[in-house]
């Protein structure tokens, strides 16, 4: 399946993508792609409907009808650096023993489509493509052999990050990665039966039209089972928590000279079977 949350900022509805790219309403099934609507059996029964027997939505998604994050009541939103090889040879980074663990706030989640802005004093900030894995069945101590059982979906996510502040001016990574607006996440929250070989997915990402990212989930150093079983030690993930799993190769400050985001440049970028985003860059407010 495709689930999805549909609507005004602050006002999504839970839905499904249908077999015909249209979105159908499931706000009547469940109050939200959050919480107990996570578990396995929740998911179960929302497969087991007749798609065509729920209310269509009006207009076509991303392209007149806004969505949200895929995903809502995100208690905990963590992120895995430098989990690509190519990544890391390119930032001329050791590759790591284990998994680099920081944090995004849950404030910086934002629809897939939804402008980022840049903070106020911002010269650094950077695009990152990564596989975000949605948890649903949440636990403390999770073994490795069974942290897939764990997984609701996996989607989009959009590292934004200011460098700056991430590296520069002192204290940990989270400063740079959590300014409002710098995680979309969506457009769909796609179950793992549908979500393919998640070690091997293309992934890619676009600056107004130039290929800027190309890369596959193939050259994660740790894989998301064993992220999550890493993870889980140090925490208790929870139904809706996100853990975003690292970028591939292509990112600004790699460049020679290094490239930032500026307004009104647009980002396109996804990962094959599990949708694009699409972000206009503003000035700060």
């Amino acid at each position: 399946m495709k689930l999805l949350r549909h609507g005004p900022k602050g006002q999504e509805r839970p839905g499904l993508l249908d077999a015909g790219g249209r979105v159908r309403d499931l706000s009547g099934i469940i109050p939200d792609l959050a919480g107990e609507s996570l578990l396995p059996g929740s998911l179960r029964r929302i497969a087991a409907l007749d798609e065509q027997a729920l209310p269509l939505v009006e207009g076509v998604p991303q392209a007149g009808l806004r969505l949200g994050p895929c995903v809502a009541g995100t208690q905990k939103f963590i992120a895995i650096g430098l989990n690509y090889a190519d990544h890391a040879a390119e930032t001329g980074a050791a590759v790591p023993t284990e998994p680099v663990v920081f944090s995004k706030w849950t404030s910086c989640i934002s629809g897939p489509d939804d402008d980022v802005e840049l903070p106020r004093g911002s010269v650094k900030t950077d695009w990152e493509v990564e596989l975000g894995v949605v948890i649903g069945l949440g636990g403390r101590y999770i073994e490795q052999a069974a942290a897939l059982e764990h997984v609701a979906g996996y989607c989009v996510v959009n590292d934004v990050s200011e460098r700056e502040w991430q590296a520069e001016r002192g204290g940990s990574w989270d400063k740079g990665k959590g300014f409002d607006t710098f995680g979309p996440v969506g457009p769909w929250l796609v179950t793992p039966d549908e979500a393919g070989d998640i070690g091997a997915l293309d992934m890619w990402l676009e600056l107004d039209g130039q290929r800027m990212q190309t890369g596959s989930t193939a050259t994660m150093i740790f894989g998301v089972a064993e992220i999550i079983a890493y993870v889980s030690r140090f925490l208790t993930l929870a139904p809706g928590d996100i853990i975003t799993t690292g970028t591939p190769p292509g990112v600004g400050m790699a460049m020679r000279p290094p490239r930032y985001l500026k307004p009104g440049e647009v980002m396109r970028l996804g990962i094959d079977g599990l949708g694009v985003q699409t972000q206009r860059v503003v000035a700060p407010r």
